[in-house]
């Protein structure tokens, strides 16, 4: 059996490995691969950021739209229904009363549209929750490999 076949076997019943290039690496060259990969790995959580903050801006021009429509359809509705009530309601009850009525529930409405939409612009809506994480969990398996290597 030659000397191959014998380290292929030992290697496949998890005996030996192959001494590698790598094992000899100096300190040297492991820090710089250190340095590389966390810079790698900042930009990536640079490019993160910058997708969530791409999808917060898309999602603050929706909440901006949501509120304008909201008031404009508070504004257009209260006129239109107010007259619609003084019309129809005036067989009932007094125009005043109809129109007041169908006034304060057109109001109603809208303020329920306006703060819906304000809901949507608060600042904790707009934070970067996945980045903020990526970075926190870097941030401490960097200091555990900080804190190993000078033990």
């Amino acid at each position: 059996m030659s000397s191959e076949a014998r380290d292929f076997r030992s290697r496949e019943r998890g005996g030996m490995r192959p001494v590698e290039a790598r094992d000899y690496e100096s300190t040297t060259s492991l820090l710089r691969r250190l340095v590389d990969d966390v810079s790698m790995l900042f930009a990536q959580e640079l490019s993160l950021l910058k997708a969530e903050t791409t999808r917060s801006i898309g999602d603050l021009k929706a909440a901006t739209v949501g509120i304008a429509m909201g008031g404009a359809v508070l504004f257009l509705g209260a006129i239109f229904l107010l007259l619609a009530a003084v019309y129809g309601l005036s067989n009932v009850v007094e125009p005043w009363l109809a129109a007041l009525i169908v006034g304060g529930v057109v109001a109603l409405v809208g303020i329920i549209m306006l703060a819906t939409g304000r809901r949507k612009l608060e600042p904790a809506e707009m934070a970067p929750r996945r980045t903020a994480a990526a970075l926190r969990k870097d941030t401490e398996m960097i200091k555990g490999v900080s804190q190993h290597e000078h033990q």
